[in-house]
């Protein structure tokens, strides 16, 4: 049977433990017993976690032996900023796909009232990636950073190597790169290599931002004729990526 995985918030040697919240649904949901095994992602490593003591607001583990990993692709996603419902939703999907990071960015077609509150929201969207980085049973946790402009986007996801894509979903094209899909574009690349996607929000990204992209040296993508909402498109997205670096 498949053990339930849980990321540690402390580890000290070959003890681990849950507390707060975190350990409150263990405890008091699930309804954990000591002896339990679970799987528990310390630091770097997946171990196999036996519950030696449980209180309402803790839960610790002695760790046993470390699992293989099997190295992820790497995908950033610069997700501009939209209805939180959905957005978050895109966020809990793309992190059980396998996103590495996902940078939310404000955009020009963003609401000011969204773009306000984007800046206090981050530390929800951890908690969002945690749980869902638990359920799926990944080895990490994406970084959510903190919201952007797009001017510093490049700055924020760290100037990338010159194998590293960049790419730009977008409706309207770029006229050079007219017609290139995001699969042919991704197969067109080695697979060793970290790939950035920016998703726009709804409406797409405005004329003077494809601008800033094309002058910036990001590749234009498209993901096909029909006209996905935003979350959709992160989805489908971040999908074709991971198949295509595996």
């Amino acid at each position: 049977m498949t053990r339930r995985r849980w990321i540690a918030d402390e580890v000290s040697g070959d003890t681990a433990a849950l507390v707060g919240e975190h350990a409150a649904h263990l405890a008091r949901v699930l309804r954990a017993e000591v002896g339990q095994e679970f799987d528990i992602v310390a630091g770097d490593a997946i171990r196999v976690g036996t519950v030696t003591a449980i209180r309402d607001d803790r839960v610790e583990f002695a760790l046993g032996e470390r699992q293989a990993v099997k190295a992820a692709p790497r995908v950033t996603l610069a997700l501009a900023v939209f209805k939180f419902d959905r957005m978050e939703w895109a966020i809990e999907k793309c992190t059980e796909i396998g996103a590495a990071r996902i940078v939310p960015v404000i955009a020009r077609r963003t609401d000011s009232h969204l773009a306000a509150a984007a800046l206090k929201r981050q530390e929800r969207w951890q908690r969002v990636v945690r749980q869902a980085s638990e359920q799926s049973r990944r080895a990490s946790i994406p970084e959510i950073a903190v919201p952007i402009k797009l001017k510093d986007l490049d700055g924020a996801i760290g100037l990338p190597g010159a194998e590293t894509p960049r790419i730009v979903l977008a409706e309207n094209l770029m006229e050079s790169d007219e017609g290139t899909g995001l699969r042919e574009t991704l197969q067109s690349r080695s697979r060793d290599v970290e790939v950035v996607l920016a998703i726009g929000p709804e409406g797409g990204w405005a004329d003077e931002e494809l601008a800033w992209f094309r002058d910036s040296g990001w590749i234009a993508a498209s993901l096909g004729e029909t006209i996905l909402r935003a979350e959709t498109a992160a989805i489908v997205a971040c999908a074709l990526a991971i198949d295509a670096l595996r």
